[in-house]
């Protein structure tokens, strides 16, 4: 199975806009530097590496947030990461954003999902069902099927959202993108993410947010450990959220806490290593987390900014740790009782692998 590309997968962190495709970056900086709004030269050369250092990646983070400040631009973006995971076989996809304000173009935080809505509607190479329904049943929002005379085959993925609550803010603010959740639960939104720069904002101020939000019925992911804060660690823990993504700088009594809750974990392989946050994947907490039995899932952080995608993730995985393809395998499939859908969906999912089964040859 090289690359990995045949094997189903499930995605559950991933940034929205940290996957931007390269070329899609490249031509909204070049517009950006015709108007004088940056010097896109001065931005182009990282744009078009690969390997970047740390810096780089940063810089890349500032040009895309200059970039993704219009509802054109976030609805296009969405579109083309839907169809980036969907292309390598990614069978369910959720996709985390922040809600962002920008009065200059008359952008709020609901109009901005309501842009990353439309670029879902407006995907027509695979067949994108992010509208939850009772039962098994869901509303696929592409054309029907009819490519069977040519032999065809359209690929199909799950899309949920989950709305991020940035460090940066305030409570009151916390509470408002918890709140517009909640207002778009039908539009496939199902969960709450904390995230953004770890050493900023306290633990406490989002809090009351993220009680709320699961008292609403909410499912919460938070980012932990990016940095070495054992009392916010500890704090986040004992919250009990549904999963937490990188859990790098967790002390020993972390681990035994982390280990003893069961919380699964979305591990970044290469996302952990270019930002510096693990020194290099061989002393990856990842080789002590699998072999404990923990549950953690595989996942890309950003593809654009870190150069990957989710099959290279597990291509990673594979060479760096001895997994074989059942091992690998059931990686991948194990992760479908980590996702934030619900029963209905979780049963199409498992039956997609069980399918995969003998295709694959295992």
């Amino acid at each position: 199975m090289e690359g990995w590309i045949s094997l189903p997968k499930i995605e559950l962190h991933a940034h929205l806009n940290g996957s931007i495709r390269n070329s899609t970056l490249l031509e909204l900086a070049r517009v950006l530097g015709d108007e004088g709004v940056l010097v896109s030269a001065d931005v182009e050369h990282v744009i078009m590496k690969d390997d970047r250092s740390l810096p780089e990646c940063f810089k890349l983070f500032d040009l895309i947030h200059v970039v993704t400040t219009d509802h054109e631009t976030v609805t296009r973006i969405t579109k083309e990461v839907v169809e980036d995971f969907a292309a390598e076989n990614t069978v369910y996809l959720e996709l985390r954003t922040t809600p962002k304000k920008n009065e200059s173009k008359g952008m709020s935080k609901r109009s901005y999902m309501e842009a990353v809505i439309n670029g879902l509607r407006g995907i027509d190479a695979v067949d994108v069902v992010f509208t939850p329904a009772c039962g098994r049943t869901e509303i696929s929002i592409s054309s029907p099927i009819n490519d069977s005379c040519n032999g065809l085959t359209r690929r199909k993925i799950y899309v949920r959202l989950l709305l991020s609550i940035d460090r940066r803010e305030t409570t009151a603010a916390a509470m408002e993108t918890v709140q517009l959740a909640l207002e778009m639960r039908d539009l496939g939104v199902v969960g709450i993410d904390l995230s953004g720069n770890p050493v900023v904002g306290e633990w406490e101020t989002f809090l009351p947010a993220l009680k709320f939000a699961r008292e609403q019925g909410l499912s919460v992911t938070l980012h932990c450990g990016e940095v070495p804060n054992q009392k916010e660690i500890q704090a986040m823990l004992d919250f009990l959220p549904q999963r937490i993504g990188h859990a790098c700088c967790l002390e020993e009594e972390d681990w035994r806490k982390l280990k003893s809750s069961k919380i699964p974990v979305e591990i970044c392989l290469t996302s952990n290593i270019r930002t510096e946050t693990i020194g290099s994947i061989d002393i990856h907490h990842f080789v002590d987390l699998y072999n404990a039995k923990h549950p953690l899932v595989l996942c890309t952080d950003d593809t654009g900014v870190f150069s990957t995608s989710l099959s290279r993730e597990y291509s990673i995985a594979a060479a760096s740790f001895g997994l074989d393809n059942r091992e690998i395998f059931q990686l991948a499939r194990d992760a479908i009782e980590y996702a934030f859908a619900d029963d209905g969906v979780k049963e199409d999912l498992r039956e997609i692998f069980d399918s995969a089964v003998k295709k694959l040859g295992l």
